[in-house]
């Protein structure tokens, strides 16, 4: 199997070149710090930059519901990746390996967010992605998470694309 975790992440309030267990330390504590309702999203975007080369962003959203949010992204160049379809499926398997890494290390956290996680693609009715919509939401639905797509997946269409 091919690896898809993120060795690095960046945040613009907590710096750059984190590792998971800093990324996490940090989501723990802005958990712990308020008692809300909150969500945290995964997302992925890319673009080619180079024939049959994609970079992809992977964004981890940390939503305090109604009190703002925190962010983080990690970004992997890939070669191989010859059309859209074998691009979109790699963001999703992007996004499906970290959020079940996030999920077995808060396990580890004794934070039981399963009910929390979602996860965010960047596909939608309009464009070229639409034929590709119960593919990718049937795998990411399959592995036992929340899946939305455009115009509600604003972790992989707003955040991840903001860093691609």
């Amino acid at each position: 199997m091919v690896d898809h975790q993120i060795d690095k992440f960046n945040s613009i309030t907590f710096g750059n070149n984190l590792d998971i267990d800093n990324v996490l330390a940090v989501v723990d504590g802005y958990i712990r710090q308020e008692n809300s309702a909150y969500k945290i999203t995964v997302g992925s975007d890319s673009e080619l930059v180079g024939e049959k080369k994609a970079h992809f962003v992977i964004a981890i959203v940390v939503h305090r519901v109604g009190h703002g949010a925190i962010y983080f992204w990690g970004e992997v160049t890939k070669s191989g990746i010859g059309s859209l379809r074998q691009r979109i499926y790699e963001e999703a398997t992007y996004s499906l390996s970290l959020a079940q890494c996030l999920l077995d290390k808060f396990k580890d956290l004794n934070l039981p967010l399963e009910k929390l996680l979602e996860i965010h693609v960047d596909i939608g009715e309009i464009g070229e992605t639409r034929v590709l919509i119960n593919e990718v939401v049937g795998m990411v639905r399959g592995s036992g998470f929340t899946c939305y797509t455009k115009p509600f997946s604003f972790a992989a269409s707003n955040v991840a694309d903001r860093h691609t």
